[in-house]
């Protein structure tokens, strides 16, 4: 027999005794379960209402007392902490004391000690403008800066001035991490506040008034405000690639030299000396990265490397045709792909006596430089396989033998022309060339014979 479920209902009513002992205890305490956000929430909220009841007296003399990376991190404890910090610096008087305007100094650690406290700015700003959008942190930060003679073009010509550098450290601080979006952003923003663009413009179409100083002040803008300061590739591929855009071939060789090419001890350009005189690798080195991070940035898009030979032909004629040492020594320092690329573009196009000359002062470069004569000798073999028969390719070998006889010759009338005792650069060059091509040909045939 199955037992039928019941239910039991129980009601409680309170006596009148029971509430008078009620009254007499108290309400009786309640528990209330407090979750770990609203706890995050309460404590936000009670640290908050602390420093806003201090008096802003008091807080800034607490800020006074903090140095620059100190106010930075505090400046992420809270909004309201962020939003004091920005009106603190807002202040004239943290400006004059804080922000350095002084750049001409004559010692290495007072240049250093300038350097590391607009890397310290740079966090500070990137710190306490984090939650707004980038084009107000822009306007915020740049409002800071924009008037400060030894960050604007033309304004000082003093030859240890460090404005630039400072400044670049800064900016390479302020950005460091943002997306390409942002810094392209950044790259327009800085180009209207500065005329950027206008004063490229002025340079590169060589208009009345431009003089050699204003082409030195675009040069020390772009290289140390918005170039030399990354440590990584990408990041300088980046702005490289943003100051070229604007521009057509020819514009962009004529700007690339004019950022990258030889420049003399006593801050002159060097460019005359390209045309009359071979010159030493340390002077074509910086053109040659500066290639190399074009090339590396061609490749990652998928683009032919047609634009990058347009380039470099405009390039090699600036400010007239270089001494073909030069180009050699260009080519070796960009590397067997780049030198590769040229030489054997230069061969299918039936540009076989340019193609010899460059071979052969190539070889003069590795002998004067230090390089390996087996290099030398891989890249006259991989254009050797640029011809499709074997008729073409002696051609080729017979035209690079006579390339060198008459190079010899030529080396050997300059040299008798001129008192070689009084010059002996001629001289010397003659007898770099024949150790040059002896060593060729000894790795050359060695080649063969293995």
């Amino acid at each position: 027999m199955v037992r039928k479920a019941t239910r039991i209902v129980v009601k409680c009513t309170l006596t009148h005794k029971s509430d008078e002992r009620t009254r007499r205890r108290g309400p009786r305490p309640t528990r209330t379960v407090v979750t770990r956000s609203q706890r995050t929430v309460h404590h936000t909220t009670t640290s908050g209402s602390f420093f806003h009841s201090l008096p802003s007296e008091v807080f800034d003399m607490i800020l006074d007392k903090m140095s620059v990376l100190e106010i930075s991190v505090f400046s992420m404890v809270s909004k309201e902490i962020t939003r004091y910090i920005l009106d603190y610096i807002s202040t004239l008087a943290w400006k004059n004391k804080t922000i350095v305007q002084s750049f001409h100094h004559s010692t290495c650690l007072e240049q250093r000690s300038t350097i590391e406290r607009y890397r310290d700015l740079g966090l500070l700003f990137k710190r306490c403008t984090l939650l707004q959008p980038t084009k107000d942190r822009l306007k915020f930060i740049f409002s800071k800066f924009s008037q400060i003679p030894c960050f604007l073009m033309e304004q000082c010509s003093a030859p240890d001035c460090i404005g630039f550098s400072s400044y670049g450290v800064f900016l390479q601080t302020l950005i460091a991490g943002w997306d390409e979006l942002e810094c392209d952003r950044v790259f327009n923003f800085l180009s209207d506040l500065t005329n950027l663009l206008q004063k490229m413009e002025a340079v590169i179409m060589g208009k009345p008034g431009v003089t050699w100083d204003h082409k030195l002040q675009l040069r020390l803008f772009c290289r140390k405000v918005l170039l030399d300061p990354w440590p990584s590739q990408p990041e300088c591929q980046f702005w490289l690639t943003q100051l070229l855009k604007p521009w057509p071939m020819v514009s962009q060789a004529h700007l690339l030299f004019i950022l990258y090419g030889p420049v003399m001890p006593d801050g002159t350009f060097g460019w005359q000396d390209l045309v009359e005189r071979g010159l030493p690798h340390c002077t074509l080195w910086d053109l040659a990265r500066a290639i190399l991070l074009l090339f590396g940035k061609l490749e990652s898009k998928c683009q032919t490397a047609n634009s990058l030979l347009a380039i470099l032909e405009e390039l090699i004629v600036i400010p007239q045709p270089w001494h073909v040492e030069n180009v050699a020594r260009l080519l070796v320092l960009c590397g067997s792909s780049l030198c590769y690329t040229v030489l054997a573009s230069k061969a299918v196009n039936g540009r076989l006596l340019e193609v010899s000359r460059l071979i052969v002062f190539i070889i003069l470069v590795c002998e004067k430089d230090g390089y390996h004569m087996t290099w030398a000798v891989k890249m006259v073999q991989q254009i050797c396989t640029v011809f499709g028969t074997a008729p073409e390719r002696f051609c080729f070998i017979q035209q690079l033998e006579n390339m060198f006889s008459e190079v010899t010759r030529e080396f050997f009338e300059l040299s008798v022309t001129e008192n070689h005792l009084d010059n002996r650069e001629t001289f010397q060059a003659l007898c770099f060339l024949i150790d040059s091509s002896a060593r060729f040909h000894t790795k050359f045939l060695h080649m063969f014979l293995k």
